[in-house]
Order: C-alpha cells, then structure tokens, then sequence
C-alpha cells in the first residue's frame, strides 16, 4: 500500500505522482457525470434540465463531504509530516466515524429540504418533477459519497491518489451498463425505471467506491489492527474535525448556491439555457481536470511540509503549481473558445441549447488562470490549518459577487443571458485579488512569506 513521505525527495516528482491519478480519477468522475447528461438527453431536453437541478441541490450535501475529506488531507498530512503515528491513526479513525454520523443526518434534512430549494429554481412542470424524483433516489448514494470522499482524504494524506482513479474507472464503466439497464429495463424481465434510473445506478457504482476506498485506508500501516471501539465518537476530534471541515464545505456551499442562482437567472430564459448551462459546466470540467489534479496535490504536499516545519519546501510547491498551472490553462482557452460549440453538440442536436453553452464556453476561457490560482490558494490555507479564509474568500465570489454582478447586468442594464456569464466573471476576478492579498498575508505570518528562494528560482 502506497504511503509517501512528501517532506522528502523532489516537488516536482511528487506533484506527478499524487497530481496525475487524481487527475484520472476526477476524469472518469467527469465522464461518469458526462454518461448521466447523455442518457438524459436520449429521453429529452426536460430530463436534462432535471437532471442538473436535482444534482446541484444533493451536490449541496456533498459538499460535507467535500470538506471532511479536505479535512483529513490537511490533519492527517500534518500528522504524518511530524510522523506521529498515534495521532494520525486517531485522526483518520474519527474522520471515518464522523463522515458516518454526518451521512445520517444529511440523509433526514436532504428528504426535507431538498425538494424546497428545487422549487426555488424552477418553474411547474415536467422538469421540475423530474428534478424532484432524481434526487429522493440519490439521497440513497449519499453514503457513497460522503464515507469514501473522507477515506480518500485520509489516502491523499498519505501520498495515495491511485485508488481513487482506480474506483472511479470501475464505477464510469459500471455506469455505461447500469445506466440502460436500470432506465429501459429487460423485457420481460426487468422493468425500466425511466429517468429514475439514472439515479438507481449512480447508487450502486457510488457504493461499490466506497466499499474500495475504505478496503485501501484499512491497508495502510498505521491503519492495520484498528479497532472498531475506534470509530466511537470522541467529541474532541469531533471538534477538531469539524472546525477544519466547516468553512471548506460551507465554501462548497456556497458554490452550489451560486449554482442556484445563476440557474434562478437563467430560468428566465427557458428550459433551453438551463440545459446549456448544466452540459456547459460538464465540458469546463473535463478541461479543468489537469488543473483540480495538480492544486488537488498541492495540499497533501503544503500539509506534510508545514507540519514538518519545512517551509521553503512549501513555499516551493505553490510556486511549482503556479507554472505550470499557468502552462495549463493557457492552453485550454483556445479549446473553450473554437471548440465550444462541438462539445456542446456531443450532448444535444437543440440549436438553442448550443449556442446558449457556446457564450458561457467563451467567457470561460478568460477565467481558467484565476480558478487554477484561486483553487491553489483554497489547497495552501487548507494545509495552514486555516480554512476559514477559503470561505470568507467564496462567500464573496460565488455568493455576493455572482448575486451582484448578475443582478447589475440583467435587473438594472437588462442585459440578456450574457450578463449572467460576464457577471460570474466579474466576480471571479475581484475574488481572485481579494484572495492573493488575504493569502500574502496569511503565507507572512505562517511561513515568512510567499517568496523565497523557491520562488526566485
């Protein structure tokens, strides 16, 4: 079982040994993603904008999950950068026991607020009642999600990215077979659950994940001969966790509030844009993929650095992303901007559906520098222990900024359904810059500053 000391070696070699599998894996998780819209879009245009409505509200509680599995890159990596073992098998032990207790209780406030929020953003009709009906099903793979995304925290902590990519492989294949099967059924055999099954079938490649993920964290060495009195609830990791969880996953939040609101403005505009923008969103991130992959490294390797103390090696890491992140993103632009419009026709024949995806393609090209430096920054104040600042930094860019920009160019300038692209824009900007001094601060305090020898070099 792989389990790397990240405080050691070169930066670059660790970047490509933790940076390509999770890469991998968040592509097959896109493409997973990617098999759902297409088989949405075999039944119609509503199932498709059904399908996006219901995702972002269960992507809501996924963002716990998001954030117990940041959570656990960050104090297991700490952990294991002063190579404590006691603490880091007590840390990964309750990171487990509290994605179980979290599960639960997102599983009964889901069933109860979920429906509401989708009302928020949709009209009457068939493709509210779609939404509807998928996301009852997905609470179900909620499990799935949240206990795996903390298990596979805690194997990033330890230099492990392969697992993931090697769970979320099985699960896209899975997906393809399960997909069909569970919408159309076998005649005379199996009956067809229709859109549903979509949702059925995301339960039960989810699930199989998670059983992978855990198999692989109880491998590990520090991990080998737990016992199950272990996972009792300790309200003192409980706290531990939860204070390092709470602003990552409120940002994720946030994020997905955004979403709402940027679907709440686009509803105006029809069923057509709300498609566009759900199917928009899924080719911006398979583009993003090398990029979430390489910040996704960043944090194991900022966390083991820092709580070893080794903070030119830190500071080294952020600038090494940087570059080539850089490299990256300068060459995805001209794909988002000429190759929109062909991506957007994989999904859908809707001429209005295409051309609706190919404006907010094109805004996006200007925006993938400042999300592969806003999403580094989100990695290194997570290894500092100090992600409240990740928060502060969405709340202004996904909640007020998107809110207000969005509202400046369509309620007050009445711009039509590009305001709503340039309006998520401007918010990003000014969130970048926001984000660069509060991280110059922050890297000033904690380990002498951004700059270096690493970073003249």
């Amino acid at each position: 079982m792989r389990d790397e000391d990240l405080t050691e070696g070169p930066i670059s070699g660790h970047f490509r040994t933790l940076a390509i599998p999770a890469a991998m894996g968040m592509l097959f998780t896109t493409l997973y993603n990617v098999v759902d819209v297409y088989f949405a879009g075999q039944l119609s245009t509503e199932a498709q904008a059904g399908l996006a409505i219901g995702f972002q509200a269960f992507f809501i509680m996924m963002a716990v999950g998001f954030g117990t599995g940041s959570a656990m890159s960050a104090l297991v990596g700490n952990a294991r950068g002063r190579k404590d073992d006691a603490t880091t098998r007590r840390t990964a032990m309750q990171g487990l026991s509290f994605a179980i207790v979290a599960t639960l209780l997102l599983m009964l406030l889901g069933a109860v607020g979920g429906p509401l929020l989708i009302v928020l953003v949709s009209e009457a009709g068939g493709y509210r009642d779609a939404a509807t009906g998928y996301f009852y099903w997905l609470l179900a793979a909620l499990p799935g999600f949240l206990i795996a995304y903390s298990a596979n925290g805690i194997l990033q902590a330890h230099g492990d990215s392969r697992t993931m990519q090697r769970a979320m492989m099985a699960a896209f294949f899975a997906n393809i077979g399960l997909n069909p099967l569970m919408i159309y059924g076998i005649p005379g055999l199996v009956p067809g659950m229709g859109f549903d099954g979509i949702a059925m079938a995301t339960v039960i490649s989810q699930t199989g994940v998670m059983l992978f993920v855990l198999r692989a964290v109880l491998r590990l060495r520090v991990i080998q001969g737990a016992r199950w009195s272990e996972l009792s609830p300790d309200l003192g990791s409980y706290r531990e966790i939860f204070l390092q969880m709470i602003p990552t996953a409120s940002a994720f939040v946030v994020m997905f509030i955004s979403g709402f609101v940027v679907q709440y403005a686009l509803k105006g505009f029809g069923e057509h844009a709300i498609a566009a923008y759900g199917i928009a969103l899924r080719i911006e991130q398979i583009l993003l993929l090398p990029v979430l992959g390489m910040t996704g490294a960043l944090l194991p390797i900022a966390a083991q650095n820092f709580g070893a103390e080794q903070f030119d090696r830190v500071r080294e890491a952020l600038w090494f992303c940087w570059k080539l992140g850089l490299v990256m993103t300068i060459g995805a632009a001209p794909i988002l901007w000429f190759g929109g419009g062909a991506a957007m026709s994989l999904f859908t024949d809707d001429p209005d559906v295409i051309a609706v995806g190919i404006s907010y393609l094109r805004v996006d090209s200007f925006l993938f520098i400042l999300y592969m430096m806003l999403f580094s920054i989100n990695s290194l104040l997570q290894a500092f222990k100090r992600p409240i600042w990740t928060l502060w930094i969405s709340l202004y860019r996904q909640g007020f900024g998107v809110a207000f920009f969005v509202w400046l160019l369509i309620g007050v300038i009445g711009m039509d359904v590009w305001g709503v692209w340039l309006g998520i824009g401007l918010a990003v900007s000014s969130g970048w810059i926001i984000a660069l001094v509060i991280t110059t601060r922050i890297a000033e305090q904690e380990i002498g500053g951004l700059r270096g020898a690493a970073a003249a070099a």
